[in-house]
């Protein structure tokens, strides 16, 4: 499995702050769901975070706040990879638990997030082809946990999230996947498109999921080098997202229902792949 393994690896370029001007900030998309994780309340609390390297899903924003401390808060969030969002101050109000978050607060990620090439590497080591499940918008923790646990059941090398309106690793999906976050590598990627395409560049075939797939998932090969994308909770795959994809599978279905939801999709389409490498 060498030819998974780089001996230098080069990163992406990251999305870069300028010190919040000129810079539309990503929707308010505060739900109630996200609301236990762990947060870091504070303007210099938050800065001391970021210097130390502390892993941060979002950044929540009052609106209007926009002098040098705050400026240089948001620059360092983006260099760091974290989404930026603008919120109303009563939001912050309602989250905060210090009742003192001067107009910003970080949801901080319970585990550090790993590459795409920590992923491949993690196969290599293990002399197995990649296995890698692709979440696109998953936004919802509980499935993104779910998600989480039934990767680390399989055998499944690492998950790739997006940065922007995707579930982060919260305390709730830290329960939520009854630990195996612990031993499941999670990438978070700027774009997903760009990232299927890396994966393509190592040899790893992308199989997406959609009810209108060429063919379904007991009649399809996916014993190989593979990675299967996994569509939100409404929307399914993000057009952009499923043209990347070498192949789109089914899920095959008997009943009144049209779907499945994200988690119940994942399980099923992991442990057909978990399956056919059983069996060969």
């Amino acid at each position: 499995m060498s030819d998974f393994r780089r001996e230098k690896y080069t990163k992406r370029n990251q999305e870069k702050g300028n010190n919040g001007t000129g810079r539309r900030f990503e929707r308010d998309v505060i739900r109630p769901n996200e609301a236990s994780g762990e947060y870091i309340e504070g303007r210099n609390a938050i800065i001391e975070a970021l210097r130390a390297g502390r892993p941060i899903n979002k950044l929540y924003i009052a609106k209007g706040e926009n002098d040098g401390s705050i400026r240089m808060i948001v620059s360092m969030a983006r260099e760091a990879g974290a989404a930026v969002v603008e919120t109303d101050r009563r939001r912050l109000d309602a989250m905060s638990e210090t009742h003192s978050h001067q107009g910003v607060i970080a949801d901080v990620a319970v585990k550090e997030y790993s590459s795409i090439s920590d992923i491949l590497n993690i196969a290599s080591e293990r002399n197995e082809p990649p296995f890698i499940i692709i979440c696109d918008e998953i936004s919802d923790p509980h499935n993104l946990g779910a998600i989480i646990r039934t990767a680390e059941a399989v055998g499944a090398h690492g998950i790739i999230v997006p940065k922007r309106r995707s579930a982060g690793l919260s305390a709730v999906i830290s329960k939520t996947s009854a630990g195996a976050i612990e031993y499941m590598s999670v990438a978070r990627v700027a774009n997903l498109p760009s990232a299927i395409k890396e994966l393509k560049e190592f040899g790893v075939w992308v199989y997406g999921t959609s009810a209108e797939g060429q063919t379904d998932i007991w009649n399809t090969d996916l014993r190989g080098p593979i990675a299967i994308v996994i569509g939100s909770e409404g929307e399914g795959m993000r057009r952009l997202v499923e043209e990347s994809c070498d192949f789109c599978v089914s899920i095959p279905m008997k009943g009144h229902v049209s779907s499945l939801n994200a988690s119940a999709s994942a399980a099923v389409m992991m442990y057909e792949v978990f399956r056919q490498r059983s069996v060969q």
